[in-house]
């Protein structure tokens, strides 16, 4: 009776401690979300007022040449500073060695564009898991105004040369206003 009596006890234990862990990776995963969402902010935050700088000091023209050099500068430095690997990615990649979705994230980016056309904002489209013992973060970016100028429909001659001289590749081209045209990608190993 006692054995019974113990293992009744352990497997209690077992079970609360279960839903503590439990608690304690929600707790984790959140604090691991906020983390990235900060990490988002900060990079949106850093190439957006360097784009529009280069706009009024050079034209559309010199935003894609600061947009090439900045962009990838910013998220090496990000995944420095921080620990996580921070990068861009697209369906519709401009820049193919860089912005090039793996698999998980194509998934993840179609997911997004199907919530999106079932009426979800793209300002609020996020998602977060652990797959392989790897906090996974992405959040859809929208295409504002000032995207439109270089990735929207009516894209003028000279700012589709230029982009060609800076992105041979470019497949980014055609979104309208609001339309999602890629996500900021974050891995942190845990």
């Amino acid at each position: 009776m006692n054995k019974k009596i113990i293992s009744i006890i352990t497997l209690l234990h077992i079970s609360i401690a279960s839903s503590v862990l439990s608690a304690d990776e929600a707790t984790d995963t959140s604090a691991l979300k906020a983390e990235a969402i900060s990490i988002v902010q900060t990079f949106g935050g850093t190439l957006k007022p360097k784009l529009k700088a280069a706009i009024q000091s050079g034209g559309l023209e010199h935003a894609i040449e600061i947009c090439s050099a900045e962009a990838p500068r910013i998220a090496s430095e990000l995944s420095e500073q921080t620990g996580w690997n921070v990068k861009r990615v697209s369906l519709k990649p401009r820049n193919r060695n860089s912005a090039s979705a793996n698999t998980f994230e194509q998934a993840i980016l179609e997911q997004f564009n199907k919530r999106q056309t079932e009426g979800e904002s793209p300002a609020t489209i996020a998602h977060a898991e652990v797959v392989d013992n790897q906090f996974r973060f992405m959040k859809a970016q929208p295409v504002e105004a000032i995207c439109l100028n270089c990735h929207g429909q009516a894209v003028l001659p000279e700012v589709q040369k230029t982009i060609k001289r800076f992105y041979p590749d470019d497949v980014a081209l055609g979104y309208s206003l609001g339309q999602i045209r890629g996500a900021f990608s974050l891995t942190k190993d845990l």
